[in-house]
């Protein structure tokens, strides 16, 4: 069963039950437009909604996209009965996605007049089922989606380093589990940012610090190998990001995805055919 399939069914159940005691055979044409100003993500899982509802599609914008409030972005054309079955779907996608994207610009823009060349990127703080296209809309509003899984890299947390002991015993092991993947380490202050350096590793990230905090820091960690990727995160907001920005080389928000919010669409048909 492919995506689409099951997240109609769990939409649609055992019928539209609304749809089908008003509408008969009647087709027709609707219309999708953007509420508000934003960046327009989730447009291709919409169509695929209506596509797979036998629906024709004519894309009126592009995902990654800035529209503004009054812009069409979507054409849709066949039984009615279809496209209403399927507008909740469709625009639940593209609410949700844009409101991601359009956050992540916002972000991304503010951060980079700090410092043009910085990250901002997302965290593994997404949806159940739903992390795939979470971290589709960030990288369409211009961010970095981080890890998409457990095995996409190594990141030694706290609770990892409570098991082992040390941060330099830590980086010993992981450097055994693949040749392939960078080593990451969480620290929460100059001293543990201090030993990752030393121990190898290929990123740290800087944990819950303040701004000045994590600037001293970053400059500890270059005095020792200025290869290392430096890292914030945790309690970072679009509102103090790009106080991070001059410090770091990745800002890291699990804001944008757990927090951001729905950016308004609307569906309108506004043709009827017997």
């Amino acid at each position: 069963m492919t995506w689409v399939e099951e997240y109609l069914r769990e939409d649609v159940g055992d019928g539209d039950i609304t749809t089908l005691a008003l509408i008969g055979g009647e087709v027709g044409a609707a219309r999708i437009r953007a509420n508000e100003n934003g960046v327009v993500a989730g447009l291709e899982q919409a169509m695929e909604v209506f596509r797979h509802l036998g629906l024709k599609v004519t894309p009126l914008a592009r995902d990654g996209e800035a529209v503004s409030a009054g812009a069409n972005i979507l054409s849709v054309e066949g039984p009615l009965r279809s496209i209403l079955t399927g507008e909740r779907l469709a625009l639940n996608f593209l609410m949700r996605m844009s409101g991601i994207a359009t956050a992540t610009s916002e972000v991304v823009n503010a951060c980079r007049e700090r410092n043009p060349e910085i990250i901002v990127a997302a965290t593994r703080k997404t949806t159940p089922g739903f992390r795939h296209f979470e971290k589709r809309a960030v990288v369409l509003g211009g961010g970095d989606p981080h890890r998409n899984r457990l095995d996409d890299a190594i990141l030694i947390k706290d609770n990892h380093l409570a098991v082992v002991g040390s941060i330099t015993e830590a980086v010993r092991r992981t450097r055994k589990a693949s040749f392939t993947k960078k080593v990451e380490v969480e620290v929460e202050n100059q001293d543990e940012a201090e030993e990752a350096a030393k121990a190898g590793a290929d990123v740290i990230l800087l944990d819950n610090m303040a701004p000045r905090e994590a600037g001293r820091c970053a400059e500890a960690i270059r005095r020792i190998d200025r290869r290392i990727v430096v890292e914030a995160s945790g309690g970072i907001a679009p509102e103090n990001a790009p106080d991070f920005a001059e410090a770091v080389d990745v800002i890291s928000l699990g804001w944008l995805t757990h927090s951001a919010r729905a950016m308004q669409y609307s569906l309108d048909v506004l043709e009827i055919r017997g």
